[in-house]
């Protein structure tokens, strides 16, 4: 079997903590913010985990069994 190559985009969207969970950065935070309530932006700040049933895709596309 040959090797299976790393998703470049989800590689530079996501990390990979020290316990093997996936870690993203939340959508709506990139523009229209005067909109927002800060209370919302507080929130999208916080970085996100993949749920459990994306994780398995995304360790396929990261190249990771």
């Amino acid at each position: 079997m040959p090797k299976v190559k790393t998703n470049k985009s989800v590689k530079k969207r996501v990390k990979v903590t020290g316990t093997g969970k996936i870690r993203r950065r939340k959508a709506f935070l990139g523009h229209l913010l005067s909109g927002k309530r800060p209370k919302r932006k507080r929130r999208l700040k916080r970085a996100g985990l993949i749920s459990a049933a994306d994780e398995r895709r995304f360790n396929s596309l990261l190249g990771r069994q």
